[in-house]
């Protein structure tokens, strides 16, 4: 066994253990994954792994709430180096279809979780996850039609609501294909009629 692996501190033992997670969720149905498996994975044994999640469920929470921070420090790193609101929204949409291609397990937790019965903690935590992120998207319209590029009677909400629907139809579309990376060809086509839709009409 790896010696390496057996001492590493507790918050790296944690993040260790939801990559192999999210690793192993891209390979097979995240709902078939075990325990054992996530420590066979990262080759500890299942005694040490419980040492650091109590259960199944928290290792999944934990998941969820590695999806939300760095999901949500890459949207907002994309739109703070945009030029103006609408090159944010467009920066933080590809920004967020570039990370589900980099981590294709993610979608399939995600919807293998909303599947299961009851209010889970990784549920909670997507709704969480989900509120965040709307307000930035939120607040970002209501910018640009400060700055008249977006059109003055847009409903802000269901922009918002819109544009992270659009990022989610094209992750299903991509898992009904069996091939995550198409999204990444059909993003920019996608957000070029969201934009359309919310642009200001400048000849009027």
């Amino acid at each position: 066994m790896d010696t390496r692996r057996r001492h590493l501190p507790a918050d790296e033992r944690r993040a260790v253990t939801v990559r192999a997670v999210v690793d192993l969720a891209a390979e097979q149905n995240p709902g078939d994954i075990t325990t054992q498996a996530i420590a066979r994975r990262m080759r500890l044994t299942q005694g040490a792994l419980f040492r650091h999640f109590p259960n199944k469920d928290a290792i999944w929470e934990a998941a969820m709430g590695w999806v939300a921070e760095r999901l949500l420090t890459r949207v907002d790193r994309a739109a703070a180096s945009a030029a103006s609101p609408l090159a944010a929204l467009q920066a933080m949409f590809l920004a967020h279809v570039e990370f589900v291609a980099e981590h294709p397990g993610v979608p399939r937790i995600l919807f293998s979780e909303l599947q299961r019965p009851g209010d889970t903690g990784a549920k909670r935590m997507v709704r969480t996850l989900i509120g965040h992120y709307a307000e930035r998207l939120r607040a970002t319209i209501e910018h640009g039609k400060a700055q008249r590029e977006i059109a003055p009677d847009v409903d802000t909400a269901a922009a918002a609501t819109l544009f992270i629907g659009t990022i989610q139809g094209l992750v299903m579309q991509s898992l009904l294909a069996d091939d995550v990376q198409r999204i990444r060809i059909d993003a920019p086509g996608a957000f070029t009629i969201f934009q359309r839709g919310i642009r200001r009409n400048t000849s009027t």
